[in-house]
């Protein structure tokens, strides 16, 4: 029995293993394998999507097929994608290091019963794809010209997001030889060049093209190497560095046997070389003049102090020195000059010009525009001389040509000179207006009965810099564009000069602003046109705006504003509410259809009305412009419909044509039924109101049981008052002839009809009103008759009050109202202004027609 129990339970565990499951496994993933879990998987940034990175592959104890999956945590983003079947991982996203370094993924397998799943990290490896940034500029820098060679003046710093090679960074120069600065290639430090200085006087500002370049490295297969230049100014500070100059060197003088004592002979100009911040000059005679010349400590003019008969030399060399003054008084730094000085007393030499190879007629220069001013024009040699002696060799110079543009100096010259030439307004040197300045350098004797004189012609030719700006034909443009124009359809052409010329004359053209997303420019034409795409609409939006850019090759720029109107193009049919519509017409009065027209603008929008057809036809007329129809002037009643048309309903049927006047023009129809009614109650506000209802007789029924309601109410009041007073009273009333009044006063009958709700026949029936046999005719509305009735024992209530006029005077009627209970248009403040006013006229004249008649029941007489 044991042995049997054994033998069960271990043919429950073999069942039980029998029909265990075991779950789906990945195989392992070996380093650089693209077969497995991807769990060791790295990819570079630069795999090209649509690749083939990966296969997926396990297995199933049990040998079932298998099934993979990859899915991703919520809010990240899908780079691949996997075939359930093959396990081929597939990548469908671009891949950014710089972005994204590392993807998390699941991956699963499943067998169909059990789902194993992994979460792995594939690493994205980097990509020479980024090129080096400069950071921090523009680069500016201000160095004194006293630094030192070697000096670093500046550091410079680019970055490269990638790694390795690719993000590493190197710096040099461009034009290394031509220039003053070098560079460290490893930290970008800007020096001085050993062995170089800086000079103000020379040189103000130099532009240095720093070039910043990566290690290079892989990008999809190839060996790229990228790089990005920039440009350093360095501005040179001027420095107290340079000792006072000399100007028209060598200096002669003479002084004549009738020249005064305290006579000028000739004047020194010396200037502080530098030119940054200059001092003041003060001038002092060293030696040789032997108490017969004295100078001006300012102007530097020296004079003679004695007469010339008492001048013991021919020639005197005098020592000039000229110091600098700072603005504490210190002297700073000096120069010396030999002034020559000699004594004459014949006049037979006109002044001369002199060049470097001898007397000379003509000078020429070339210079670049714009100097600055107080600048000389070192290019120009020029000497002039007399050879006569005292004032006989004393002459003016000037210029002759356009004024105010340049000085010389010396202007006063005793025998012999050098000429400088100093500009005096930099702005009228201007290369777009004058590429060529002639002058002519006038010398002419002062004091001289001869007056000789001669003239020398000084050439400057000009060279252009980059000193305009672009700048536009006008400060706005308006332009006009029909709203179907395709798109890249021509707007305007801006026009925007510059007058520099070369590559500096060039003008590029671009556009901003919120307006311009429709529009493009032609960078070169400067032609405006719409995008390929765009769609302009002026229903929508008819006005743009936005600015044109016009920009030279060194960034100076100017703008200008667009203002664009799309014009309106007939592209709208007129449109009615709905095309087939109901309305009903009172002998008299018109009916309006309308149709509106979405164009924007006039006579696009202007729509004209028409009747295309009717029938009948010639009974209808239409208004143009406002869309009223009314019937033909000769149709004053029904009976000349009746006339014209056996259809008792008098509904007709009339085609009406909205045209607008566009061009090209569009039109749309509509169908308009009209039901034509004779108005045949009388004038007045429950006439105006019983036609605001006809359409809706519960209204109608709804206010009369209310008014009813009210009156009701107020004669039970009354007669319960009048009871009480009449039992408190102690008079005796005269009952048997109350009761013989009443005997013979006819029987007061009232007939009440009730409102019946139906469709006519013909149109004309709604609004008639049934008359009895009996009634009579009161044109005041009013059916009372002047009867005094006896009290009751009990409150009784009146009878209603009379609608309409009636015949007979022995009884009342209501008027029976039908017509539609489904109107199909109303309009909404048309209904409530007439409901509001019938009802107010309705309420007032039932209370007037109820106060005379309480009039009439209570009248003292009848008691």
């Amino acid at each position: 029995m044991i042995c049997f129990w054994w033998f069960l339970y271990a043919l429950f565990l073999f069942l039980l293993l029998f029909q265990a499951n075991y779950a789906p496994y990945f195989f392992d993933n070996g380093a650089g394998s693209t077969n497995g879990n991807m769990a060791l998987l790295s990819l570079s940034e630069d795999t090209p999507v649509g690749t083939y990175v990966y296969t997926l592959n396990g297995t199933d104890p049990e040998g079932d097929p298998v099934t993979y999956g990859l899915t991703y945590e919520a809010g990240s983003r899908r780079y691949f994608s996997v075939d359930r079947n093959l396990g081929n991982v597939t990548l469908i996203e671009e891949l950014d290091r710089e972005k994204e370094d590392e993807i998390e993924v699941i991956v699963s397998i499943s067998d169909g019963l059990s789902t194993v799943s992994e979460k792995v990290r594939i690493l994205v490896t980097d990509a020479n794809d980024e090129s080096p940034e400069f950071i921090n500029t523009p680069y500016i820098v201000q160095v004194p010209e006293n630094t030192p060679s070697g000096s670093s003046i500046f550091k410079i710093e680019a970055v490269d997001r990638d790694t390795g090679s690719g993000g590493s960074i190197t710096y040099f120069l461009q034009n290394i030889h031509a220039n003053k600065f070098t560079i460290d290639r490893h930290s970008g430090v800007l020096r001085i060049k050993t062995g170089v200085t800086l000079d103000y006087e020379k040189s103000r500002t130099h532009f240095v093209v720093v070039v910043a370049k990566d290690g290079g490295g892989k990008l999809r297969g190839d060996n790229k190497v990228f790089s990005a230049t920039t440009t350093v100014t360095v501005n040179v500070e001027d420095v107290q560095d340079t000792p006072p100059m000399f100007i028209g060197t060598p200096y002669y003088g003479y002084v004549y046997e009738d020249t005064l004592a305290g006579s000028e002979v000739l004047t020194v100009v010396a200037l502080d070389g530098d030119r940054g911040k200059p001092n003041s000059i003060h001038y002092s005679l060293v030696n040789g003049s032997e108490g017969s010349f004295e100078i001006s400590n300012t102007t530097g003019a020296i004079s003679v102090i004695k007469s010339p008969n008492q001048l013991k030399k021919e020639v005197y060399e005098l020592k000039v020195q000229a110091s600098e003054v700072s603005p504490e008084g210190d002297v700073s730094a000096y120069a010396f000059a030999m002034v020559t000085i000699r004594v004459v007393d014949l006049n037979n030499h006109p002044p001369t010009f002199y060049g470097e190879n001898g007397p000379q007629n003509r000078f020429e220069l070339t210079m670049y525009e714009h100097p600055p001013e107080g600048e000389i024009l070192r290019g120009l040699k020029i000497t002039v001389n007399d050879s006569d002696q005292g004032a006989n060799a004393k002459f003016n110079l000037r210029l002759v040509g356009p004024g105010g543009i340049f000085r010389v100096v010396p202007q006063t010259v005793l025998n012999e000179a050098q000429v400088t030439i100093i500009v005096e307004n930099s702005a009228a040197i201007d290369y777009e207006k004058f590429k060529v300045l002639t002058f002519k350098l006038l010398a002419i004797e002062v004091n001289t009965p001869e007056r000789f004189s001669s003239t020398a012609d000084v050439v400057i030719r000009l060279l252009d810099t980059n000193d305009n700006v672009p700048k536009f034909s006008s400060d706005y443009y308006i332009a006009r564009i029909p709203e179907n124009s395709p798109g890249g359809s021509n707007v305007v052409a801006v026009t925007a000069t510059d007058p520099d010329s070369g590559l500096w004359g060039e003008v590029k053209y671009s556009i901003y602003g919120t307006g311009a997303d429709l529009f493009l420019i032609h960078p070169s034409t400067g032609i405006i046109y719409t995008q390929p795409w765009a769609v302009l609409d002026a229903e929508v939006n008819s006005k743009y705006n936005f600015y044109v850019k016009a920009e030279d090759t060194d960034g100076k720029y100017s703008l200008a504003e667009v203002f664009i109107t799309v014009l309106d193009v007939n592209d709208h049919s007129p449109e009615f509410n709905e095309n087939i519509q109901e309305k009903t017409m009172i002998i008299g009065s018109p009916v309006k259809i309308e149709a509106i027209d979405q164009d924007a603008e006039e006579p696009n929008n202007i729509v004209d009305y028409s009747i295309m057809q009717a029938d009948p036809a010639n009974v209808f007329d239409i208004d143009q412009s406002t869309g009223e129809i009314k019937l033909k002037s000769y149709i004053r009643s029904l009976d000349i419909i009746h006339n014209i048309t056996k259809n008792k309903d008098c509904i007709w049927s009339v085609v009406v044509q909205a045209k607008d006047r566009g061009s090209p023009s569009f039109s749309t129809t509509a169908v308009l039924k009209i039901d034509i009614t004779e108005e045949t109650l009388h004038k007045g506000p429950m006439a105006a109101f019983l036609m605001q209802t006809k359409d809706n007789p519960m209204k109608a029924l709804g206010v009369l049981a209310g008014v009813m309601g009210i009156m009701v109410l107020i004669t039970i009041m009354i007669s319960t008052a009048m009871f009480w007073r009449n039992k408190r009273s102690n008079k005796i009333m005269p009952v048997r002839r109350i009761i013989k009044k009443r005997q013979t006063q006819p029987s007061r009958t009232v007939r009440m009809e009730w409102l019946k709700f139906k469709r006519p026949s013909n149109a004309a029936e709604k609004f008639v009103v049934e008359d009895d046999a009996q009634s009579l005719q009161n044109e005041n509305s009013n059916n009372n008759v002047q009867v005094a009735p006896v009290p009751p024992a009990a409150p009784v209530p009146p009878p209603p009050p009379a609608l309409a006029p009636s015949g007979d005077a022995s009884g009342w009627r209501v008027p029976t109202v039908s017509g539609s209970l489904t109107p199909k248009f109303i309009n909404k403040q048309l209904k409530k202004r007439g409901h509001s006013s019938a009802h107010n006229a309705m309420v007032s004249e039932l209370k007037m027609r109820f106060e005379k008649r309480n009039a009439c029941w209570f009248h003292p007489a009848a008691v």
